[in-house]
């Protein structure tokens, strides 16, 4: 083609430039024989000239009028929705819903200073905009008003400007006032109002209030419940790489929820996740590995993701990685780092993280061995219904241990896991009714007890038994 540009460029300028150059000659006169060959020449020259200069402006203008087109569209497109959950310990969770409206608007630095840009002047610019019906001024000063940027916050006003823009159709702002109606923020409370604007985002294709419908289909809010709706509002947003669309398609087909259950594309979505830095996928990750779920189970994959997520906080993760270090499974043991792991996840409340860390005190394991420690961390797992932390409880009063014995206080405990069904609680309580500690002695009592545990397989409740029959 570029052999052509010698013919081409010549051209484009004769007709750009033409009449011009035919005006700016014609009021050129000579008294000459070669004026009149000398006059086309010439026309033909400034033609092209002028041609060129003209074409050379449009497209400089072009080109600035594009940039300027593509920073408005970025100030449009600033603020999206984040959404945060926790994953589930032992076992794949499910999502969250949505937790908050984000709108990070730039900052600057000043003479390298790192001192963020006082809002205030952008917020009034917003405001003259967005009162002259900028949509795109509208959704950002909806954001100001929502972060408390360059205005007070004021959830009223972030809606009320987010309304605006919605109603002229931007996605984002119908995404973010479907989140607003969501959570009572600024209106009150409205399902129903939620799901419309989330619907009519979604459509447009925003990825957020894609993720945030499928949310909706799969909890039935204001919609009635369908999982494969869900899968179906997920997967939109997971073909625009939403991450925690991304982690919960993989829950849905790791449980079977709208779709056939299939461990191959769990485990590919929650790596589509994980690599994203979604902790609670790179956590169901690391279960996959663990459990071998359509991947060879390989222990080192598996802390290796866990410590992603614990590294992000996430308590589940940071309970398992203590529990590998303990175990020496896919990481050297050792006892000080799980130890560590432990408490950073029972701090954090988690049950079996509290339950680990007395275990750990009760035995001296990477810490000094101490049962007042470890009846406290056993007391809070207890507490929340961990049924082998009552079980131990229960034995820590009837012995003694980091307490004051209390038989009945034993008894309470052990009957609260014994109702769990915990094999080592229900033969203990057996041994309490058996011998009238804690409780009035009471045989038939100890005997249900004890064959509650036998059932279980419970040795020692087994050898009660055989005794009580051989009487």
């Amino acid at each position: 083609m570029w052999e052509y540009a010698w013919l081409i460029i010549p051209i484009i300028g004769l007709i750009l430039g033409w009449r011009t150059a035919t005006d700016i000659v014609g009021k050129l006169t000579f008294e000459s024989s070669l004026w009149g060959a000398f006059q086309i020449a010439l026309k033909i020259t400034l033609a092209i000239a002028i041609g060129w200069f003209v074409f050379l402006f449009k497209v400089i203008k072009l080109i600035i009028t594009l940039i300027a087109h593509a920073i408005t569209r970025a100030k449009e497109k600033k603020a999206v929705s984040d959404y945060a959950r926790n994953a589930a310990n032992g076992s794949t969770s499910g999502a969250a819903e949505p937790t908050d409206v984000t709108g990070q608007r730039d900052s600057e630095n000043n003479d390298g200073q790192g001192v963020q840009q006082d809002y205030t002047e952008e917020a009034d610019r917003l405001t003259k905009a967005a009162e002259q019906g900028d949509a795109g001024a509208q959704y950002n000063l909806g954001i100001c008003y929502y972060n408390g940027e360059g205005v007070p916050q004021d959830y009223v006003k972030a809606v009320y400007w987010f309304t605006k823009a919605a109603e002229q159709g931007l996605d984002q702002a119908q995404c973010n006032l479907g989140f607003c109606y969501n959570n009572g923020q600024g209106v009150p409370q409205d399902y129903a109002k939620a799901a419309y604007w989330y619907t009519k985002a979604a459509e447009q294709g925003c990825a957020d209030a894609q993720y945030n419908l499928g949310v909706f289909y799969r909890e039935g809010e204001s919609v009635p419940q369908d999982y494969a709706k869900a899968v179906y509002w997920f997967t939109k947003a997971t073909e625009q790489g939403h991450a925690q669309a991304q982690s919960d398609l993989g829950v849905c087909y790791c449980k079977g929820e709208g779709v056939s259950q299939d461990y191959a594309k769990a485990v590919y979505w929650f790596t589509k996740a994980a690599e994203q830095g979604h902790v609670a996928a790179q956590s169901n990750l690391g279960l996959c590995y663990e459990e071998g779920r359509s991947v060879p189970q390989d222990y080192a994959k598996a802390a290796y993701w866990y410590t992603k997520a614990a590294e992000q906080g996430d308590a589940g993760a940071q309970c398992n990685l203590g529990f590998y270090y303990a175990e020496g499974q896919g990481v050297s043991q050792d006892y000080a780092k799980a130890v560590s792991w432990c408490t950073k996840a029972a701090e954090q409340g988690l049950a079996q993280a509290q339950y680990n860390l007395g275990f750990f005190y009760e035995n001296g394991q990477g810490v000094p061995k101490d049962y007042a420690k470890a009846v406290s961390w056993c007391t809070k797992a207890a507490e929340q219904g961990l049924a082998q932390a009552q079980s131990d409880l229960g034995f820590f009063y009837a012995n003694g241990q980091g307490v004051p014995k209390d038989y009945a206080k034993a008894v309470s405990w052990y009957t609260k896991a014994a109702e769990q069904g915990h094999p080592d609680a229900q033969s203990n309580l057996g041994f309490c009714y058996c011998n009238g500690q804690g409780v009035p002695q009471d045989y038939a009592k100890g005997v249900y007890w004890y064959t509650k545990a036998a059932e279980q397989g419970h040795p020692n409740a087994l050898e009660q038994i055989k005794k009580f029959m051989g009487n």
